[in-house]
């Protein structure tokens, strides 16, 4: 079968082929729907922890995750990994964090390529009253309307469906409960 050279198809059928069908424009708003949906309810309960903490949220996210690593130290490259940052813009939250007194780079213990970011008891507790509030922030808005084991199965979907997080087992010890 030869190959068809381009403006060789009937007027208006690439066109045609182009169009979504009803089926991908249901699948497409729904997708709108969830991923906007998604950004709205984390800028604002991102907000409701800036207003509590005047933590910003890429802040925000390196406190969490050293609050919740082992020894409250990782690798800087592990933080850029984890969180998807590049190297310059963890780097620049880093700088920001330890000027706060919240954060402070040491070297690793066994690797001295390898330099640690940890959490000072300043950044331990503000990170705590960080995430205090954001589990109220989330109590309020998705536990109200969803109930805990809506929010469970949402949370459960979007680790089935994330590249990064679909091939590696859920730890149960970090699953929230009732």
């Amino acid at each position: 079968m030869a190959a068809k050279a381009a403006g060789d198809s009937p007027k208006g059928e690439e066109s045609a082929a182009a169009c979504p069908s009803d089926g991908q424009v249901a699948l497409l708003r729904q997708w709108d729907s969830l991923q906007s949906g998604l950004r709205r309810l984390s800028e604002r309960v991102l907000k409701d922890v800036d207003h509590a903490t005047g933590l910003a949220p890429s802040s925000f996210q390196v406190l969490w995750f050293l609050l919740t690593a082992p020894g409250q130290a990782a690798p800087m490259s592990e933080l850029s990994r984890t969180l998807g940052f590049t190297t310059a813009g963890t780097t620049k939250v880093a700088d920001r964090l330890c000027e706060a007194g919240l954060m402070e780079r040491l070297p690793h213990p066994t690797d001295r390529r390898v330099t640690l970011a940890a959490l000072t008891p300043q950044g331990r507790a503000t990170a705590t009253r960080a995430a205090l509030t954001l589990a109220d922030a989330l109590q309020e808005r998705i536990s109200t309307t969803l109930g805990l084991d809506g929010l469970k199965a949402l949370a459960d979907f979007a680790t089935r469906i994330d590249p990064e997080t679909a091939a590696a087992p859920v730890n149960a010890a970090t699953t929230p409960t009732a």
